[in-house]
């Protein structure tokens, strides 16, 4: 038992393990996360839809997203950006590996009669002969993946952008992560929780690792039948460091932003976004 429990606050190496799938194509949990999504009041899975509303008036103007503008969203999600921007006549892609949340964007899109493509799978395995206007990855969902997948996502970027096409995203900044501590905690649920339908015990260690500026959220979900960790990885970033890698990756940063709302750059905030452009 006490090696059990040593294991449970064990330290991994940065990006050993990779485990976000499971917070979207677990029946249960994904489940539990499209609720989050549709839940307009909550910063969870998705911004609140006034700031989503916001968001799209400003990125709707900023880029002229109008008729037939092509557009590709990686992480769709439920289709709450994508929805919008198809209102407005563009040609919208979305991509996403949680089956719920695209056959509520597919089914969203049927009903209003959008223009719009939704695909099922991993964006690290998007392939196109497409080139689009303008890519969007919103609500820091870049900084999960590892230095390797970035740089095949940037890769994928490239490649089927439009030479004078943007592409705008959000990240977490070195702000949060000083402002984050380490932590231990535990709970228990029993039933109908987050994690699991049955009871468990729920052991959460948030580790950081100073060199990388990245943050690790690892949770234990003990059932009386299973046992699992989910991994996730927050990379953070400074506007140089952001930089530095899209350069490395064919691109130069255009514009900073406080968020993907058009907020003015604020340095002291948890989270900025930048529009890259091919370099």
């Amino acid at each position: 038992m006490f090696k059990k429990l040593q294991n449970l606050t064990k330290r991994p190496k940065p990006f050993e393990f990779y485990t976000a799938a499971s917070l979207w194509t677990d029946e249960y949990i994904s489940q539990k996360m499209l609720g989050f999504h549709l839940d307009e009041s909550v910063d969870l899975a998705s911004r609140n839809k006034a700031f989503i509303d916001r968001s799209v008036d400003w990125i709707v103007s900023r880029f002229n997203v109008g008729l037939d503008v092509a557009v590709c969203d990686f992480g769709c999600g439920p289709g709450l950006y994508t929805t919008q921007f198809a209102q407005r006549g563009a040609d919208v892609t979305g991509i996403d590996f949680s089956r719920r949340s695209i056959e509520h964007a597919r089914k969203t899109a049927a009903e209003q009669g959008l223009k719009a493509e939704y695909l099922h799978l991993d964006y690290l395995e998007f392939t196109t002969d497409r080139k689009f206007d303008l890519i969007t990855m919103i609500y820091c969902d870049f900084c999960p993946l590892s230095p390797a997948q970035r740089k095949t996502l940037l890769g994928i970027f490239h490649k089927c952008l439009k030479d004078d096409g943007a592409v705008l995203l959000d990240v977490l900044s070195v702000n949060h992560f000083d402002k984050t501590d380490e932590s231990r905690t535990y709970e228990y649920s029993d039933g109908d929780g987050f994690w699991s339908p049955d009871p468990c015990h729920v052991f959460t260690n948030i580790f950081k690792y100073d060199q990388e500026k990245l943050l690790l959220n690892k949770h234990t979900i003990i059932e009386e039948a299973r046992a699992c960790d989910i991994y996730n990885w927050l990379q953070c970033y400074s506007p140089e460091t952001l930089d530095d890698e899209f350069k490395r990756n064919g691109f130069s940063v255009a514009e900073q932003f406080a968020d993907v709302a058009g907020t003015p750059y604020d340095p002291e905030a948890d989270q900025f976004a930048v529009v890259a452009k091919k370099a």
